[in-house]
C-alpha cells in the first residue's frame, strides 16, 4: 500500500535530478548556505547521470593546451562558430542567445581556471569535434576545442559529487533517491514544491533498466525548484513526436539509444503541461555514427564513433556521400542529408591503418586508459595496435565487416544488411575508392575530403594521434579492409544547447 504523502517543508531549494547539472546546482546553493534537497528517480548508483558515461570533452577557448599546440583561438572566432551552428532565428531564442554569449565569455575566461582549482586536469592533445569543412560562414569549429578531461566523464562528475557529499555530511544537502517527480506544486502561479512516486529500491547496475514498482508517494516543498531532469533520447516515441520533418525529413525507421531508458523526457512534458516554457523541442541533436554495442548496458544501447576525416562515407548502395558530408564534419548537416534521403543506415569504408589512428569510441567505459588515469595504457595509443575497445567491436560488433579484399568486403556488407535493404554495387564502390586513391600521391589534388585531412595534419595533435597520413585505402600493406554500418543514435541533448560540444560530450 502507498505510504501517506508528507507535506513537511523540505529545504530552501529542491533540485530534481542528480546528474551533473543537478550536482552543480546543489553544490553552488549549499556553498551559499542554503539547505538543498536533491531528488532522483534512479538509485544512488546513478549519481552523476549521463555525464558519467561521457568522454568528458569540455569546451575551452584560447586554452593553454591550445596555445602549446600552436592553435590560435579567440572569443570572437568561437562566437562566430557558435552562431553558425545555433541559428538563433526564432523569437524564443532571446534567452538562449544571452546564455550562449555568457557561456562563451565563461569558456574564454574563468572556466578552465575554476575547474582546475576543483582538481580537474586535461589530456594535452586537443580534439577537433564538429570540424565542418563547408566554408568559413557555415557550421563547424574552426579549430580544435575538445579538451578531454583526465578521468573522462567520471573525472568531470567527481569534484561536484565530492562537494555535494561534503555538504551532505554537514547537513546542508539531503538526497532522496528512487523518488520520481510527477507534478509541480504551484500556488498562485508560484512553484514551491514537487510530488510524485516512491519507487521500490533497485540494485541494478548504473544505466540498467530499473524497477518501476511504486511503493509510496511523496510531497516536498521548498523556496525554489530547479528541474535538471535530462533529455529525451531514451524515449524514441517522444523523439519522433518532435522530429523536425521540415528540416530533416521523416524520422528514421530504426534508431539506437545513446542514453539509458530512464532518460525519457517525461518530467519535461509535465513541466510544459503545468505552464513551464519548454522551447525548441524540435532542435534536437542526434548522431549519425552509431554502433550497436556488442556488450550493452541499457536497451538498444549504442556507442558513437568519433571519427577522423579519412574514411569514405557511403550511402546504402556504395556511393560516396557528397562533400561536405565527411567523417567528423557537421553532424546536423549530415544527419539532414541521411534522413532526408531516407537512408536506413550508411557505411564507412576504411582499412586497418585508418581505424587504428582515426577511430575513437565515445564514452568513459570505452576509454579505460583515460578514465582510469593510467599513463602506461595511454602511451599504448601511440603503438602499432588498434585500441582494445575498437578491436572488440571489430571482433564482436554486429556492424563490422572485416575482409582481406574488396570483393569479399562487398559480399560481407550485403550479407550483413540482407535482402530487405539496398545492396552495395561492387563496381560503384570500387570506382569510388579508386577515384579517391588516385588523389593521394600529390600534395594538392581535387578531392576536398583529402584536402581537409591534409589541412588537419598541420595541427600537431591531429598529425600525431588523430589523422592518418593520406594513403590508398586499397594498399594491401595497410589492410585488412573494413566496412562499418552506421546507425542514427539518439542523444540526450538539444541542438540549441550543444552547437559546438560545450561540455560532457
Amino acid at each position: 500500500m502507498p505510504t501517506p504523502a508528507s507535506s513537511e517543508p523540505s529545504a530552501d531549494a529542491i533540485v530534481v535530478g542528480a546528474g551533473l547539472a543537478g550536482l552543480v546546482a546543489a553544490a553552488e546553493l549549499a556553498d551559499a548556505g542554503r539547505r538543498v534537497l536533491v531528488l532522483d528517480q534512479e538509485g544512488e548508483q546513478n549519481l552523476g547521470g549521463q555525464a558519467h558515461w561521457s568522454f568528458g570533452g569540455l569546451f575551452f577557448v584560447d586554452s593553454p593546451e591550445q596555445r602549446r599546440l600552436g592553435i590560435r583561438d579567440s572569443r570572437e572566432l568561437a562566437g562566430r562558430d557558435w552562431q553558425t551552428a545555433a541559428a538563433f532565428d526564432r523569437p524564443e531564442d532571446f534567452w538562449p542567445r544571452r546564455w550562449a554569449d555568457a557561456y562563451l565569455d565563461f569558456a574564454a575566461g574563468e572556466k578552465r581556471a575554476w575547474l582546475h582549482s576543483l582538481g580537474m586536469r586535461w589530456f594535452p592533445m586537443v580534439g577537433w569535434a564538429e570540424r565542418g569543412g563547408a566554408g568559413a560562414g557555415l557550421p563547424g569549429n574552426s579549430v580544435p576545442r575538445f579538451h578531454i578531461t583526465w578521468g573522462t566523464g567520471p573525472g568531470v562528475v567527481e569534484p561536484f559529487a565530492r562537494r555535494v557529499r561534503e555538504h551532505e555530511r554537514a547537513g546542508r544537502v539531503r538526497f532522496l533517491f528512487r523518488h520520481r517527480v510527477r507534478r509541480l506544486i504551484v500556488t498562485n502561479g508560484v512553484v514551491h514544491g514537487v510530488s510524485g512516486d516512491i519507487l521500490e529500491p533497485s540494485d541494478v547496475g548504473r544505466g540498467e533498466a530499473s524497477s518501476r514498482v511504486i511503493v509510496g508517494d511523496f510531497e516536498r516543498t521548498g523556496g525554489a525548484v530547479i528541474v535538471t531532469s535530462g533529455g529525451i533520447g531514451g524515449n524514441h516515441a517522444l523523439v519522433r513526436r518532435y522530429w523536425p520533418t521540415d528540416r530533416l525529413g521523416p524520422a528514421p525507421e530504426t534508431m539506437l539509444s545513446g542514453v539509458p531508458q530512464h532518460v525519457d523526457g517525461l518530467l519535461q512534458q509535465q513541466v510544459a503541461a503545468q505552464g513551464g516554457r519548454v522551447i525548441n523541442p524540435d532542435r534536437m541533436w542526434h548522431y549519425t555514427e552509431g554502433l550497436r554495442n556488442w556488450n550493452p548496458v541499457w536497451p538498444n544501447h549504442a556507442i558513437r564513433v568519433l571519427p577522423g576525416p579519412s574514411s569514405l562515407w557511403l550511402d546504402p548502395s556504395g556511393r560516396r556521400l557528397p562533400f561536405p558530408h565527411i567523417p567528423g564534419g557537421s553532424t546536423l548537416d549530415t544527419l539532414a542529408h541521411i534522413t532526408g534521403h531516407g537512408y536506413p543506415y550508411t557505411w564507412f569504408v576504411l582499412n586497418r591503418k585508418i581505424i587504428k589512428k582515426e577511430f575513437t569510441l565515445s564514452g568513459s567505459e570505452q576509454n579505460l586508459d583515460l578514465t582510469g588515469r593510467d599513463l602506461r595504457l595511454v602511451a599504448r595509443r601511440a603503438g602499432p595496435a588498434v585500441s582494445p575497445s575498437v578491436q572488440a567491436f571489430m571482433d564482436h560488433g554486429a556492424d563490422f565487416v572485416v575482409r582481406d579484399n574488396l570483393p569479399d568486403l562487398v559480399r560481407g556488407m550485403n550479407e550483413l544488411t540482407g535482402e530487405r535493404h539496398a545492396t552495395v554495387d561492387y563496381a560503384v564502390l570500387e570506382r569510388e575508392i579508386l577515384d579517391r586513391d588516385l588523389q593521394v600521391h600529390n600534395a594538392a589534388g581535387k578531392d576536398a575530403q583529402l584536402a581537409v585531412a591534409r589541412s588537419a595534419r598541420a595541427v600537431p595533435s591531429e598529425r600525431l594521434i588523430r589523422v592518418a597520413k593520406p594513403a590508398p585505402i586499397l594498399d594491401p600493406a595497410d589492410g585488412p579492409l573494413i566496412a562499418v554500418r552506421l546507425n542514427i543514435l539518439t542523444a540526450s541533448r538539444s541542438a540549441a544547447s550543444k552547437p559546438t560540444c560545450k561540455a560532457g560530450c
